[in-house]
């Protein structure tokens, strides 16, 4: 996995932060406003495809910071999985059924990064069918949805690109911009350029 020898931190530092920047996408994310604009289900599933696209920008921005970035990167989905694991249990499913859940969503998982990535390096609309395919499920009908999903996914990439790379790896703080926010580009012109700016 090319995670021989030292690293730059330590790496139970890494993975406090890992666990933290993971615990952001979870706990910083107005999801209920997520299921409200983009019109999904209130179901763990739609829960996952929400939180999986903000894990997604995390690995985009810590795979930057080289070999550090990637060790975190590994334990970000690591403790996503492990929350998958206890929301269902949680909600009472049985394992038989949470093993196949959760293989399923292990392939969505891997499909949508791959989706993504290409997303992000295209122009909007190859990341617009991205974000049908795997956060509507091939359901959306509405096209602002899309693009407004489009903008959120831009502006929040050129948000969290601006944050310190050695910050991120030992403390893992990660801050969303809003869902919806007025003229979010002159926002982010005016936001992104300063460390202080970025709350940290």
């Amino acid at each position: 996995m090319g995670f021989t020898g030292p690293l730059k931190y330590n790496k139970w530092k890494i993975k406090i932060a890992a666990l933290r920047m993971y615990t952001c996408c979870v706990e910083r994310v107005n999801y209920d406003e997520f299921f409200e604009k983009c019109s999904l289900p209130d179901t763990l599933n739609s829960w996952f495809l929400v939180a999986q696209l903000h894990v997604w920008m995390c690995l985009v921005r810590m795979r930057q910071e080289g070999r550090e970035g990637k060790y975190m990167c590994r334990y970000v989905v690591h403790s996503m999985w492990e929350d998958v694991e206890q929301r269902s249990k949680i909600m009472g499913i049985d394992a038989i059924q949470r093993k196949e859940a959760t293989k399923a969503m292990t392939e969505t998982f891997y499909a949508a990064i791959f989706g993504y990535d290409e997303g992000i390096l295209s122009d909007d609309s190859v990341l617009a069918a991205a974000l049908w395919r795997n956060l509507f499920n091939c359901q959306c009908e509405d096209p602002k949805q899309l693009e407004h999903m489009v903008e959120y996914v831009r502006k929040q990439m050129q948000f969290i690109d601006a944050l310190d790379g050695d910050d991120l790896l030992l403390t893992g703080e990660v801050k969303w911009r809003p869902l919806v926010e007025e003229n979010a580009q002159s926002i982010l012109k005016v936001t992104t350029p300063t460390y202080n700016d970025a709350g940290l």
